[in-house]
């Protein structure tokens, strides 16, 4: 398993505003590359819950899913940084809502 940076958890969080609220409704994740992890916090004994610096903290990251980040890492990443190269958008800078 991979070392999982904070950028890759934001950019991979579970929530609905960033996975949608169905298939194909994904919402890229743009200029995250400098987010720090400000809080993590227990859920139970099923998840954690992870705050970031740009004031993300919705979403559950259950272990099952922490799991699957931490192996299906490679691809993932590079899943990543293929959809910021077809939309023209940075890690390193927020792409413009207009």
């Amino acid at each position: 398993p991979k070392e999982l940076s904070a950028e890759f958890l934001r950019v991979h969080s579970p929530s609905a505003e960033v996975r949608g609220h169905g298939v194909g409704q994904d919402v890229l994740q743009t200029g995250k590359a400098d987010v720090q992890i400000t809080d993590l916090q227990p859920v139970g004994q099923y998840a954690l819950k992870i705050s970031f610096s740009d004031g993300h903290d919705s979403g559950l990251y259950d272990w099952a899913y922490l799991h699957r980040l931490a192996y299906g890492y490679d691809a993932m990443w590079q899943e990543y940084l293929d959809k910021l190269a077809a939309a023209g958008a940075s890690r390193f800078e927020k792409q413009s809502d207009c």
